[in-house]
């Protein structure tokens, strides 16, 4: 099936726009949101057995929505919405010859991930003068792009200690065989131009957030070729994110709302099994309702200032330990962590079921946003393609967005997966 760029970014946004208020408003503590009041799901939600509970948070509510016999009308059109506006295809790849010395250093997550963009880039490459991968951190896609596709390649990194770090490996490794030695600069892609030129190929492999945006513009802008991997679409400046595309109506997103599409429905989780994230969100609840019950204001979030969230992992007694004592308060008590944690235990068990079509549409969200990208891209004049590029069990931040002037040089798509 071929992608078409103006259909899909229709699809999403028909589907996104009637639910904004939804994405909006976040599930913070027992409480009914507005947003599901006014369209009487509460009932249905909260009556959710321990066992379907479970399943909708290991596939979603998406999915697990048609064995739900109980399911609002409205509820379940906007799940079976869901389900048709996310569908990608995954892109074809033809493995890059690789050997262990190649990937010294790097992080086995990090190397599935290079591993698959390096396979789906041959014919990208194949049209380009030279690579750019713009957000280089360590280089290790740099110095691997350019090992292997024998093209010119520069890393623009803003961490100048990342870019020496990536010169040091260089250095370290100055007597292996190589086609074309990569290069590494400091350059803040935020605040100075990237200087594209229209033969390059730009990588962005999960360039956060406004990175994102200006790395699209920039391909926009000079008409050089790309695939930009995303994520953490929050990390933006501002408070809410303005749409790139002229075809856009009501699209910006504020930050909260983007923070959403990091959320992913799934058994195991990229840092841990859903059974431990779950208790990890119960211990901030009753982080927060601790705090709260000290006359602490405490936006949800906000818990955590200061402190590492894995953190959250180890129970309510460390974390609130590190809480108190970080604002100058006396520790909690043991009736106190023991009251909190019965309380949350018992509100926790609400905020899951309610949070349920929300955290539904954290996908759309995510698409929403590279198909904004993509229609920039096109109105640029740019063939475009969106697709998954990884397995969720390597990164659920699998969406890979490819662009060029020349659509004989997008890479191909081979099967339709669940998203």
């Amino acid at each position: 099936m071929e992608f078409e760029v103006v259909s899909a970014f229709e699809r999403v946004q028909s589907t996104l726009a009637p639910v904004l208020d939804i994405v909006a408003e976040r599930v913070d503590d027992a409480s009914v949101p507005g947003w599901c009041a006014r369209r009487g799901w509460q009932d249905f939600l909260l009556s959710l057995k321990d066992e379907q509970l479970a399943l909708c948070e290991a596939e979603g509510l998406a999915f697990a929505c048609p064995l739900l016999a109980a399911a609002p009308q409205d509820l379940a059109e906007l799940a079976r919405s869901v389900r048709q506006s996310c569908a990608l295809e995954a892109l074809e790849s033809v493995l890059v010859a690789q050997s262990n010395e190649d990937y010294r250093g790097v992080s086995s997550r990090k190397r599935a991930q290079v591993a698959s963009l390096l396979a789906t880039l041959g014919t990208l490459v194949d049209g380009a003068e030279r690579i750019v991968d713009v957000g280089s951190g360590s280089g290790h896609f740099t110095r691997l792009a350019a090992h292997h596709f024998g093209r010119a390649t520069l890393g623009l990194e803003r961490n100048p200690e990342r870019v020496r770090s990536a010169n040091a490996r260089l250095s370290a490794r100055s007597g292996e065989a190589s086609p074309c030695a990569p290069q590494f600069a400091v350059v803040d892609a935020l605040r100075e131009p990237l200087s594209l030129r229209a033969n390059d190929l730009a990588i962005g492999l999960h360039a956060c957030g406004e990175l994102g945006d200006t790395l699209v513009t920039a391909v926009a802008d000079s008409g050089a070729d790309l695939a930009l991997i995303s994520c953490c679409l929050q990390k933006i400046r501002a408070e809410e994110r303005a749409p790139l595309t002229r075809s856009a109506s009501g699209l910006a997103l504020s930050k909260k709302t983007l923070g959403l599409s990091n959320l992913t429905s799934r058994v195991l989780g990229v840092e841990a099994d859903v059974a431990h994230m779950l208790a990890a969100r119960q211990a901030r609840l009753a982080l927060r309702s601790l705090l709260l019950e000290r006359g602490l204001s405490v936006p949800s979030g906000a818990e955590m200032s200061g402190i590492n969230r894995r953190r959250a992992q180890a129970g309510l007694s460390d974390l609130a330990d590190r809480a108190l004592a970080q604002r100058g308060l006396q520790p909690a008590s043991a009736a106190e962590i023991a009251r909190h944690e019965h309380n949350a235990a018992r509100d926790f068990a609400r905020v899951r079921r309610l949070s349920l079509p929300r955290n539904m549409l954290s996908r759309l969200v995510e698409l929403s946003v590279v198909l904004d990208r993509a229609m920039k891209l096109h109105e640029a004049g740019h063939a475009v393609r969106v697709a998954t590029v990884f397995e969720p069990d390597v990164t659920p931040r699998n969406i890979g967005l490819f662009a060029s002037r020349d659509a004989a040089r997008l890479p191909a798509t081979a099967r339709l997966p669940k998203p």
